[in-house]
């Protein structure tokens, strides 16, 4: 059986008399992908946020690694990597001087060239943030969450804004981090991303976990309820032409 590595029981998040994280309850498997969907407002956000310690935990209990969050937040800290949805850097350093930075923090020798290699970002590695596209900066802020050597991945909808290109490279930098053993937990609002990275999706509506299996069962699910699409399933889409016709290599 794999091990799970994060187990989260009973969670819950209030602000005043509203609850916006009711009671939820899901593991994740140490090396999967794990994705988290739902509409805005549905808690997403604020599930890892509390998990990453980054929130107080109001009710329930989130175990990561063994380690509650709640009583050891510094340890977790340690043993994670978290990637949020809007970051800021020192914009008078270059990258390699971030990322050696970034591991002077947590007493880590770094190979800051390995990092932005893998990153798809060595050409850019004399070179300051505020110079970098918006797919740059994702994918460094990326690298920059790896410093650590982390157990857990957080990436908070990581491609949001994103050109097709730059989409498709991230979706490839997932998929080669998950090849190294790190577990990755994921938010978006792209179907097609969490149908191609995730192992398992939990869907949240409301502040609840409505749904919770792989892409595949979930989608065979709805097709026993006599679900239909009303357009002809096309093996293609306008995204596929774009890239074939424009290339995979990024703009940037």
């Amino acid at each position: 059986m794999t091990e799970a590595i994060l187990e989260v029981r009973g969670l819950t998040k209030k602000y005043g008399k509203k609850t916006t994280v009711k009671g939820i309850d899901f593991d994740v498997q140490k090396g999967e992908v794990f994705g988290i969907l739902g509409p805005n407002g549905a808690g997403k956000t604020t599930t890892l946020e509390m998990i990453e310690a980054l929130r107080p935990i109001d009710g329930g209990t989130a175990t990561l690694d063994g380690i509650d969050v709640s009583q050891n937040p510094h340890h977790i800290k340690e043993i994670i990597g978290v990637q949020l949805q809007s970051t800021n850097f020192f914009n008078q350093l270059t990258l390699v001087e971030l990322l050696t930075m970034f591991g002077g923090m947590y007493h880590r020798t770094v190979h800051p060239y390995k990092l932005l290699e893998m990153v798809n970002l060595k050409d850019k590695a004399k070179s300051t943030v505020d110079t970098l596209s918006g797919g740059q900066r994702q994918r460094f802020s990326v690298a920059s969450a790896l410093v650590n050597k982390p157990k857990v991945l957080f990436l908070d909808e990581p491609t949001t804004g994103l050109d097709p290109q730059a989409r498709r490279n991230l979706w490839e930098l997932v998929q080669t981090i998950q090849k190294t053993g790190i577990t990755i937990v994921l938010t978006t609002h792209y179907m097609e991303e969490a149908q191609l990275l995730c192992d398992r999706v939990a869907i949240m509506d409301n502040g609840k976990i409505i749904a919770l299996d792989t892409p595949n069962n979930l989608i065979k699910a709805l097709l026993k309820k006599g679900f239909k699409k009303k357009a002809e399933v096309q093996q293609a889409d306008l995204e596929d032409v774009f890239i074939d016709l424009t290339g995979k290599d990024l703009r940037e």
